[in-house]
């Protein structure tokens, strides 16, 4: 492909991740107004555990999603994975805009919550896959790594941009509005802009990789027999890494408020600076890896996640200045952009193209049900039990475990299975 038909492949796949991921993240941005729509009258911290409890249910459906459309994407291609993901994903925010609350219709609200939820996540986990093997695959040999960063870009603005639009409603809104019905606008919206990247996926360009692909199975039998290492490598690899960008993104809006003592404006502004800044860092850290290779920065990752992830919670615990807490919680993000900047690549460079959607989908969906799916719920749940600096300990062992993987791994950037420029 010419340089300009690469760039708009790129630019296309990657917005349709954007949206798809503010979706995603509306649920978590706005859990604080509409949790008390869905779930019996308690304090803060009860609501906010089942709010949570649904959160980690959306994410036992990733697996599926990242098996069912892992195996779609190396079949049909990775633009017809990309373009039911999306599809899924608008139903699921649709119905979430639309169904009323618990004191209309009682505990059939909390079910349509739960069903639209695991309609997201059917979506989310066949989304990863596909948009981390087009990327990388549409990127030339030696800017995939910049190039694949844009995955986790979209990502993160993808919940940036649903923290922005909670500011912005928080700005015009009344609270008392705002938790009767304003939280339904972002999903509302979601919905829709989910159909207009419907339109721009069906007019994206197929990869090289698929198009020359052997015509040999994919299948999650195919994927543990001929490739168990690698399936194993991306599950340990993804463990501690998605659980310290979920513990220092998603749950550290809550953290603040409900440990840090800050109110909820100002832990919304604190996160969305931080992950504003967190998402600019992806590409440098995609390219670095194009210079000096994938395995440093991870390794660099693990290394300050083992020692820093304790003695930063402990300092959000008593801090009270808004700039000071932003410090500490950017101090951190960017260590965690030694893995989350590459891991789209590193997965996808570990796979042949004939299962690679479903390589890097499925087990990375497994990994992140297990650890970041439930970092609100562990973290909230240690809380509960008054013993908050447990899940301290927790996410600085599961970095731990990965760090032993990435000095394990040969390097991808090296080693990899992308044949195609």
């Amino acid at each position: 492909m010419d340089r300009a038909a690469r760039l708009k492949a790129i630019v296309g796949g990657s917005t349709g991740n954007l949206v798809e991921w503010f979706d995603w993240y509306c649920y978590s941005a706005f859990a604080l107004y509409f949790a008390p729509h869905f779930f019996p009258a308690g304090d803060r911290t009860t609501q906010l555990l089942n709010t949570a409890a649904v959160f980690a249910v959306g994410f036992v459906m990733r697996p599926v999603g990242a098996w069912i459309m892992g195996v779609y994407a190396d079949r049909h291609g990775r633009k017809a994975g990309l373009t039911l993901s999306v599809t899924l994903m608008c139903a699921g925010s649709a119905a979430i805009a639309l169904v009323p609350g618990r004191e209309t219709i009682g505990v059939a609200a909390p079910v349509v919550l739960v069903l639209a939820r695991l309609v997201q996540g059917l979506s989310v986990g066949g989304e990863y896959g596909a948009s981390a093997t087009y990327l990388s695959e549409m990127a030339g040999r030696n800017r995939r790594g910049f190039f694949s960063a844009f995955q986790y870009v979209t990502l993160i603005a993808g919940q940036l941009l649903a923290l922005c639009v909670l500011i912005g409603l928080q700005s015009v809104m009344p609270e008392s509005t705002l938790e009767a019905w304003g939280w339904r606008i972002p999903f509302a919206v979601g919905a829709l802009l989910a159909i207009l990247v419907f339109r721009i996926r069906r007019g994206l360009a197929e990869t090289e990789s698929f198009a020359r692909a052997d015509a040999k199975p994919s299948g999650f039998a195919a994927l543990l027999r001929h490739h168990p290492r690698a399936f194993a490598t991306v599950m340990l690899l993804t463990a501690g890494g998605t659980l310290a960008f979920y513990a220092y993104s998603i749950y550290m809006q809550k953290f603040l408020v409900v440990t840090g003592g800050f109110d909820r404006e100002v832990a919304s502004r604190i996160n969305a600076g931080t992950l504003f800044v967190f998402m600019l860092l992806q590409p440098l850290g995609g390219a670095l890896s194009d210079r000096v290779g994938r395995r440093p920065l991870m390794i660099g990752f693990g290394v300050a996640g083992v020692l820093g992830t304790y003695p930063v919670f402990v300092a959000l615990e008593g801090v009270r200045d808004p700039w000071a807490a932003a410090a500490l919680v950017m101090a951190a993000l960017v260590a965690v952009t030694g893995y989350t900047s590459i891991n789209a690549v590193v997965k996808a460079e570990l796979f042949p193209a004939h299962i690679r959607a479903l390589g890097v989908a499925l087990p990375y969906a497994l990994a992140n049900a297990l650890f970041g799916g439930t970092a609100e719920y562990v973290a909230l749940w240690f809380k509960g039990a008054g013993w908050e600096r447990g899940f301290y300990w927790y996410v600085t062992a599961m970095i731990a475990v990965s760090l032993v993987t990435y000095l394990r791994i040969r390097d991808t950037r090296d080693h990899g299975l992308i044949a195609e420029d």
